[in-house]
């Protein structure tokens, strides 16, 4: 039985993030699509913070709904790529259907099994939010969510380990 302490909180919300079966589309990490000349809507996701330059890192966009937030099958795109942290950060470039409000989930799986070890594995959010004892780890939609305008949206993610 996993026992969840105060410790264990921000890795915990990595469960969340990442679905067994999602019905969103697999994409590579094209960052031609954030471009200086891209059009969008895309949002350029600099990710930092990486323990080790090893491993696969996961970015999943979502609706930034109460029913799709970190919901099983509920991402819209997802980025799974190896870690090539230079620096101990990572840029990717995740299209987005339209102009609207999104969220950003990202898990760092160091040793790349496949599986989340809350002793190793990191993770974060768009808007980097605290995580809170109530909801085990998991953030609210309201403190994840940003808008992603017509062009090219800028945000930053922190990622946290134990």
């Amino acid at each position: 039985m996993l026992k969840v302490t105060m410790g264990l909180l921000p890795v915990a919300a990595l469960f969340a993030v990442a679905p067994a079966l999602a019905h969103g589309a697999e994409i590579g990490n094209d960052l031609s699509r954030c471009a200086a000349s891209a059009k969008g809507p895309a949002v350029l996701v600099d990710v930092r913070g990486f323990a080790a330059a090893t491993g696969k890192v996961r970015v999943q966009s979502y609706p930034a709904t109460r029913g799709a937030w970190l919901a099983k099958g509920a991402w819209l795109n997802r980025i799974d790529v190896p870690v090539r942290a230079s620096n101990g950060a990572m840029r990717f470039c995740m299209p987005v259907p339209e102009a609207g409000k999104y969220g950003i989930a990202v898990r760092h799986d160091r040793d790349g099994n496949g599986k989340t070890d809350i002793s190793r594995d990191g993770g974060g959010f768009s808007n980097n939010p605290a995580i809170s004892i109530f909801n085990l780890g998991k953030p609210g939609v309201e403190k994840a969510a940003f808008y992603a305008g017509a062009g090219v949206t800028k945000i930053t993610i922190n990622l946290k380990y134990m």
